[in-house]
């Protein structure tokens, strides 16, 4: 095996590694994780995960980047795809229920498990986690803005909405998983009424 075989390997091992954690990160926070954990579902040795990751910080930080990476690709990019303004936002609002309802991750949203675990705990996955909740944040208020710029909207607090919509979506993340059938239905009302029309 050639050396850029056992680095295309190596990295295929710590995303499948990394995805893992992410399913299970969502179902019991970032504090549930362990190495010998993942290497017993996963069938890989402990010492092999221990190389990849050394620590389980480290393990913890690419979890939140796969789940970033997911979350990205099946929330944030599709939205772009519709014409900017308030369709947008509905869209960014509609995958995100998506998100959820399916769900992408085994408990859900991800943020919603884990940064209760770490919103008072200092350290470089605090950080991660409040700059990915951080960004999302802003995405949304930027979206608010464009919409209420393009006049499709009445005119909002961007951050204040922004705010709304994140505590509306994580209050639905947590009905959906307490068996809430009509939790999407009331997103879509709440936004609705939130955004005016």
């Amino acid at each position: 095996m050639t050396e850029d075989q056992r680095l295309a390997r190596g990295t295929r091992t710590r995303q499948r590694i990394a995805r893992r954690a992410v399913d299970i990160a969502s179902v019991e926070g970032l504090t549930g994780l362990s190495l010998g954990r993942l290497a017993t579902e996963l069938e890989l040795s402990k010492s092999g995960i221990q190389t990849l990751f050394r620590t389980k910080e480290n393990l913890q930080l690419a979890a939140a980047e796969a789940a970033q990476a997911e979350f990205t690709a099946a929330v944030l990019l599709p939205a772009e795809e519709v014409a900017d303004g308030a369709a947008r936002l509905r869209a960014l609002i509609e995958h995100w229920i998506t998100y959820a309802e399916t769900p992408l991750f085994a408990g859900g949203c991800f943020w919603s498990a884990t940064l209760p675990d770490f919103d008072s705990r200092p350290g470089p996955v605090r950080e991660v986690l409040l700059g990915q909740h951080s960004a999302w944040l802003a995405h949304l208020a930027g979206r608010v803005s464009r919409a209420v710029t393009a006049g499709e909207i009445r005119a909002l607090d961007p951050d204040l909405t922004a705010f709304q919509l994140d505590a509306v979506l994580t209050a639905a993340n947590t009905a959906m998983r307490l068996g809430d059938a009509g939790a999407a239905e009331k997103v879509r009302r709440t936004v609705t009424q939130l955004l005016g029309g």
